[in-house]
């Protein structure tokens, strides 16, 4: 090897190594930016002149508790050590109120590690409310368990995949959510950041490159067509936004300006970008592979082995949206069942029919995310072999598979 020759080795090393790692390196720097920002919501007056912290369950009183069967309401009282805050050491008094609801209200047993709010003055506790068991602890160690084993199975892979899914977490709670409580536009704003998420996730997979450019925008093609047809049909369907869960107590908040039916809008393209983007990614990384095997190959012949992908994965993918959206209501379809009630009024009921809308609406943006990727797939991850004809070289293909 000439000394010239082993130094085009070594730049071309170094291009593909900065290619590959630059997005890494931005992901981090987003990510320390996230981190340090306000969402401007910290400072809620209810919880000023407050303070919260674990406490451990001493003793219980169930005297002022009214059972009547499965409904519990009435107030209990327990005496609790609270571990930490200012108050840490104290044993108190805290309360816990029941309303007769299985899915809000709590009983405490002594031993139980309890999540405490405390209302103080000075240095004097004035009461000790009972907001719920302490489970902060065990969901970080599952977090850091499922990071672990990430990391073992996937390797540098896997860390990644991790800064890409805490990336996500903060964009949603510190970007995303503030500024559909601050006004904006939700269908504007919500296309922004799920793009902006696809170009980042699906660049932490693959570098800065044309595999990169393809993906993304396949992806970003399939969720404008859902973002378009979730818009349409939930008009058409006169669903009112405040079908989504706790959506309606955000007006008689001080929130009467947010436009609830925008907001389920935008939640019907942002629930499918996930799946939208492994599809992407899937045809993409296929497409690659065959170009890869035969560097000669036509971008048509390239899009036709890029659709062939897309239909094998359509079948599951269409099932997956489907799964993910009727698991959470298997007990509603039970009350359908239990009850006797007609198929003809489940499907027409609000609630179903925004679920419909959610399921439909979202397998079509996974349906027309095959030939847009597959398209996009074979006429860029071709160039690299034109531009080889053009210039009349030999380089490999994954030589000159970057556009910067």
């Amino acid at each position: 090897m000439t000394f010239q020759s082993y130094k085009e080795e070594k730049l071309k090393k170094f291009n593909q190594s900065l290619h590959y790692q630059l997005p890494l390196i931005v992901s981090f720097i987003i990510m320390i930016v996230l981190f340090l920002i306000p969402t401007g919501y910290e400072g809620a007056l209810i919880y000023q002149g407050t303070d919260r912290c674990s406490a451990r369950v001493l003793s219980v009183n169930n005297d002022n508790i009214l059972d009547t069967g499965l409904v519990r309401s009435g107030e209990q009282t327990c005496i609790v050590k609270l571990l930490g805050g200012r108050f840490k050491g104290q044993e108190v008094q805290g309360y816990n109120l029941l309303n007769g609801s299985l899915e809000n209200d709590k009983i405490f047993a002594i031993g139980d590690k309890v999540l405490v709010v405390i209302s103080y003055q000075d240095n004097n506790v004035l009461s000790v409310n009972l907001i719920d068991h302490y489970r902060i602890n065990k969901e970080a160690f599952l977090a850091f368990a499922f990071a672990v084993f990430l990391i073992l199975v996937a390797g540098k892979t896997g860390l990644r995949a991790i800064i890409s899914f805490i990336i996500t977490i903060l964009l949603i709670w510190k970007v995303l959510v503030p500024a559909y409580l601050n006004g904006y536009n939700p269908i504007y704003f919500g296309l922004l950041i799920t793009i902006t998420l696809t170009i980042i996730i699906i660049s932490m997979v693959y570098g800065f490159n044309y595999k990169t450019l393809s993906a993304v925008l396949g992806a970003s093609l399939g969720i404008l067509v859902t973002c378009f047809l979730g818009a349409f049909f939930t008009d058409s369907f006169k669903i009112h936004g405040a079908i989504m869960p706790n959506s309606e107590s955000l007006l008689y908040s001080g929130f009467q300006h947010l436009n609830l039916t925008k907001i389920f809008m935008a939640s019907i393209f942002i629930g499918s970008s996930g799946a939208v983007m492994d599809l992407a990614v899937d045809i993409t990384s296929a497409v690659n592979e065959v170009i890869e095997k035969k560097p000669s190959m036509k971008w048509r012949e390239a899009c036709r082995s890029g659709m062939n992908v897309g239909k094998a994965a359509m079948g599951t993918m269409t099932t997956t949206l489907l799964l993910a959206y009727s698991g959470g209501y298997i007990a509603l379809l039970m009350v359908f069942m239990a009850q006797g009630t007609p198929i003809s009024n489940i499907i027409n009921y609000k609630y179903v029919s925004a679920e419909i809308i959610d399921t439909i609406v979202g397998s079509f943006g996974l349906v027309t995310v095959a030939p847009f990727t597959a398209l996009t797939s074979g006429v860029l991850l071709t160039l690299p072999n034109k531009n080889n004809k053009l210039h009349h070289t030999d380089n490999s293909n994954s030589e000159n598979e970057y556009f910067f």
